[in-house]
């Protein structure tokens, strides 16, 4: 039963590390493909934006440029017929796409580190296993 819990361990750790890893590879190519840069008074100026990092920096700076363009406004606080509505409402889009990303890293490292505790778990386990004594050649006999 040790051995047993020990291989599923790290088996299930395998599989966390490769998909953690695919997820932020995945995530990353795709917000790389958007060819964003972040502007010169983001948190990170002038990068591509394909990381955690620089996609909360461009996520920020959406939100400055919006409550600059409406007076401080957000979606909700303004009129119907205001024309920044639309505006703000891209904006809201665009920070949720971005921190929907920013999340989506987090999670993949999470998957990553939890998968090496069970890695780590499995040959902790694995070395509770007794070893097994080699028989006697006499015994054989």
């Amino acid at each position: 039963m040790i051995k047993a819990t020990s291989i599923i361990s790290m088996v299930a750790g395998i599989v966390l590390v490769i998909t953690g890893i695919g997820t932020w590879y995945t995530v990353s190519t795709t917000l790389g493909d958007q060819n964003i840069t972040t502007p010169e008074d983001a948190c990170l100026p002038d990068r591509a934006v394909n990381g955690p990092a620089t996609a909360f920096c461009q996520a920020d700076i959406i939100n400055t440029h919006t409550l600059d363009a409406t007076g401080g406004k957000t979606y909700a606080e303004l009129d119907r017929d205001d024309p920044l509505r639309q505006t703000a409402m891209t904006s809201s889009f665009l920070q949720a796409s971005l921190f929907t990303s920013v999340v989506a890293f987090g999670i993949a490292a999470m998957a990553i580190g939890i998968g090496v505790v069970f890695i780590f778990l499995g040959l902790a386990v694995r070395s509770l296993v007794p070893k097994e004594e080699p028989v006697p050649e006499e015994v054989l006999a």
